[in-house]
């Protein structure tokens, strides 16, 4: 079915805008999945907070010139599809691998992630890392642990014995 020129200009113009841009993109091939597992997967990195769209191949080509999906266009054959976030990578992948178990026709092509060309078989890689959530939550508990040991040593030791200690320390620095 031909698409008119003003409806490939709106195609291009809506790839710019939400995909072409995107420093975490990965691209796949969906060949032989059925309608209902695409809208599963697209359902799952939507909760993520990410994007899945299916491309025209020739479309995206124009669309990813000068950003840093053009690393990765000579990938765009057969059935594409583009899943990206703007934020977190890590979790996409997750989401994909994690499909890909389901799906098993589901390809990965290539991918982007901070800017950088990945290859197919470094998606596995970045779905093995933690995600941004695990990441802050431990810097929180490393931040947070010499604080707590503190408090605890302070409780153990009981006011009268801190204050022992305290009056101890004054004396040494002020003879």
């Amino acid at each position: 079915m031909a698409v008119s020129r003003a409806k490939k200009e709106t195609l291009v113009a809506g790839y710019e805008e939400s995909m072409a841009s995107a420093q975490h993109a990965f691209v796949v091939g969906f060949k032989g999945i059925s309608v209902e597992k695409v809208t599963e997967l697209r359902r799952r990195i939507r909760e993520k907070g990410g994007h899945y769209v299916v491309v025209k191949n020739t479309l995206a080509r124009r669309a990813v010139a000068g950003k840093p999906l053009e690393q990765v266009k000579e990938h765009f054959t057969g059935p594409t599809a583009i899943a990206f976030s703007l934020t977190d990578p890590v979790s996409i992948a997750k989401v994909l691998t994690d499909f890909a178990k389901e799906a098993p026709v589901l390809e990965f092509k290539a991918g982007v992630v901070e800017g950088r060309p990945i290859a197919a078989n470094q998606v596995g890689e970045i779905a093995a890392l933690p995600g941004r959530q695990e990441l802050i939550a431990k810097l929180l508990f490393m931040l947070q642990s010499p604080i707590a040991r503190f408090v605890r040593v302070l409780a153990a030791a009981g006011p009268q014995r801190l204050a022992t200690v305290l009056d101890q320390v004054a004396k040494q620095k002020n003879p």
